[in-house]
């Protein structure tokens, strides 16, 4: 008994001591759509992103729907925004405008963390900039 008890509470230490603050879970598509628009934008744009790139980021899908002027669907990578377009009330073929959307923030993504690889921090920190 003494023995599992220890062996316990070092597996609940060694698990401690692995996660820090700093881990992230990575690989969420958040759907903050309203409409039919945007939620069959979302599932294709989602589809096409899952199947054509390593998640390790997240993103943010949202809308805001007009009646008059159609929806306005913005993507969102670590709090700014990389694609935004006006999608017509009456989209018929919506999955090939969201599989380029999708093909679009991922080269974005790549152009973001690139820069942020060379980006000269000798004299300031990250968050600083």
């Amino acid at each position: 008994m003494n023995r599992f008890c220890l062996a316990f509470i070092l597996v609940l230490c060694t698990s401690a001591a692995s996660a820090s603050e700093d881990d992230e879970m990575l690989g969420f598509i958040i759907d903050d759509t309203i409409s039919h628009i945007g939620h069959d934008f979302y599932y294709s744009f989602s589809e096409r992103l899952r199947a054509t790139s390593p998640m390790d980021f997240n993103l943010v899908v949202r809308e805001r729907p007009s009646a008059r002027w159609g929806s306005l669907v913005t993507v969102e990578f670590q709090q700014r925004l990389v694609y935004r377009r006006f999608l017509p009330p009456n989209t018929v073929e919506l999955k090939d405008e969201a599989y380029a959307a999708a093909d679009w923030v991922r080269g974005q993504i790549v152009q973001r963390k690139l820069e942020a690889l060379l980006q000269d921090t000798t004299d300031l920190e990250r968050d600083e900039l």
